[in-house]
């Protein structure tokens, strides 16, 4: 027997809706490509992406075919989202911090029909546009008094005549919920990137999610200003679970560092803010040198790669803004994990609460997780046990697109596909999951697995690092030994023995790392994570060589 429900398919278009007809009047705000503050409501956004959508339509856009976006947070990106989902068409946003080559090879991987941009870009755009094989037309994300005067692109569009264009009569198709809404490229630090093609339905249960209150709680009372990228797994679904709640949004646009930020949150009241760790690096220092706070933000969202202990002490106990520390992947749409305190939780010790923090957290509902040894073994949730993290659920990818890299899920006993993260972690009696290592970055020493996030958090703590990273190195003994690779803050002396008997007391000390090498940079990934490939590329022989 069946229930006698009402069969409404969940689609990107119906959040649009919803949020024109209950929250209408709601603010989006955005720091725009040309320099000024741009403002408008729901309302407003609503009617031009019906517009954008008769636009794609007069273009020739049908249905499953990829538009590109290579923008900025901002409103017109925004219009692009519900515009090309919500019409059938599968939006697909693309990383400018990718090298133009991997950037030619997405696109055509994706056989893009469209392809719109930020005028920022204009340079990548013009590197790759005669050499991409299917993108028809290009469109400027302008005005046509800001339209480049001389451009190697032909028939370059722009966008706001095609919006002038049309009329805001548009009727939002309805379709099979399990129809392609988007299209995300993995960062490719090995290998080329592989497509995660996300449905509708995939998107409304992750909107869902991320919007509880274990979740990342978003409500009609917040302001929300998402400094990860729209171009990063789709900013973390809060350009959608913002229209679902009616919350204010604030686009920073292209600036990304510490003063721009600061300003956009106080000038806008932002409440909520979510970006990678390097981002709230430059922010921290930014606040900190002008002897700042924030008078309205009083949580943030960190992700991307692990949180230091660090930032998160002085995000809370210095700022008052408390720190959701979560856990995702481009194939989970990303959210997996929160570190929200549980109810009895709350009476531990702040010791105990703020080691509970630290971990990447507990599973939001619609997740399932677990950790397996070598042999496919489930191992226990005692805390301690570390194994590969295996995940499942509606909003996580069950293979790549177009069928790269063959089926990538793991079969259980009982017939369930598994996707292994590749990821080496612990999870505690509570459902606490805590990221030990990548199982590429793993260091194992004479036998034995040292973890390189720990000692790379300790670093952090040192009161003259900015940034750290620790790799496994080559060593005539052990098979390889922990090497650290810092940066030191601007102006600070940190000498190499210093800085190691940083480490006395507060690990086992066969985990010290047996060197330092100071370094003016270190090198980061499209999405701000840092490039331990390279750094084991040219330091993996340091030890071998000094020795």
């Amino acid at each position: 027997m069946n229930g006698s429900m009402m069969q409404q398919p969940l689609l990107i278009s119906s959040l649009l809706v919803h949020a024109e007809r209950h929250h209408g009047e709601q603010e989006v705000v955005s720091r725009r490509v040309e320099g000024d503050i741009h403002r408008y409501t729901y309302r407003d956004m609503a009617a031009r992406s019906r517009r954008m959508a008769n636009a794609l339509a007069t273009l020739g856009v049908a249905d499953s075919e990829r538009v590109a976006t290579l923008a900025w947070n901002g409103y017109r990106h925004m219009e692009l989202y519900y515009a090309v989902s919500g019409s059938g068409a599968v939006l697909h946003t693309l990383n400018p911090r990718l090298h133009p080559d991997q950037l030619l090879y997405i696109v055509d991987h994706a056989e893009d029909a469209l392809l719109f941009f930020d005028l920022t870009f204009l340079p990548l755009v013009e590197a790759i546009a005669s050499r991409v094989k299917t993108v028809r037309r290009f469109v400027a994300m302008t005005d046509r008094a800001h339209m480049p005067a001389s451009t190697k692109i032909p028939d370059l569009l722009c966008y706001e005549d095609l919006i002038d264009a049309e009329n805001d009569r548009y009727v939002w198709p309805s379709f099979d919920e399990n129809h392609a809404s988007s299209l995300c490229y993995t960062s490719g630090t090995t290998g080329n990137p592989k497509g995660v093609l996300y449905s509708h339905r995939s998107t409304l249960l992750h909107t869902y999610a991320i919007a509880l209150p274990d979740s990342l709680g978003c409500s009609s009372a917040d302001a929300i200003l998402p400094v990860v990228p729209m171009f990063h797994v789709n900013a973390w679904g809060l350009p959608y679970a913002a229209c679902m709640t009616g919350s204010k949004l604030v686009f920073p646009g292209p600036g990304l560092d510490g003063k721009s930020l600061y300003e956009l949150f106080e000038s806008e009241r932002v409440t909520v803010s979510a970006g990678v760790p390097t981002v709230w690096q430059g922010l921290l220092g930014y606040v900190e040198a002008n002897d700042l706070r924030f008078s309205t933000m009083r949580r943030t969202v960190i992700g991307g790669s692990a949180c230091p202990p660090a930032m998160m002490t002085a995000f809370q106990e210095r700022y008052d803004v408390r720190v959701l520390h979560a856990w995702g992947m481009t194939e989970m749409s990303p959210v997996g994990t929160v570190a929200i305190l549980k109810g009895r939780q709350l009476e531990r010790s702040a010791e105990e609460r703020f080691a509970l923090q630290s971990k990447q957290g507990r599973a939001v509902f619609g997740v399932d997780m677990k950790i397996v040894g070598a042999d496919g073994a489930e191992l226990p949730w005692d805390g301690k046990t570390s194994g590969e993290l295996m995940v499942r659920g509606p909003w996580v990818v069950s293979e790549y697109f177009k069928g790269e890299g063959g089926n990538p899920l793991v079969e259980d006993a009982a017939g369930h596909g598994w996707f292994p993260t590749g990821d080496v972690a612990t999870i505690d009696a509570d459902g606490f999951m805590q990221i030990t290592d990548r199982s590429k970055d793993v260091i194992k020493s004479g036998g034995e697995w040292i973890g390189s996030i720990d000692l790379e958090n300790i670093a952090m703590a040192h009161p003259k690092v900015a940034m750290a990273a620790c790799i496994a190195a080559q060593h005539p003994k052990w098979d390889e030994r922990p090497l650290l690779v810092v940066v030191k803050k601007p102006g600070a002396e940190l000498e190499r023995d210093e800085l190691l008997s940083f480490y006395e007391g507060r690990i086992a000390k066969w985990w010290t790392p047996d060197d330092v090498v100071f370094v003016d940079a270190i090198p980061l990934g499209a999405t701000g994570k840092m490039l331990k490939n390279r750094l084991r590329e040219q330091y993996g022989r340091h030890l071998v060589e000094r020795a």
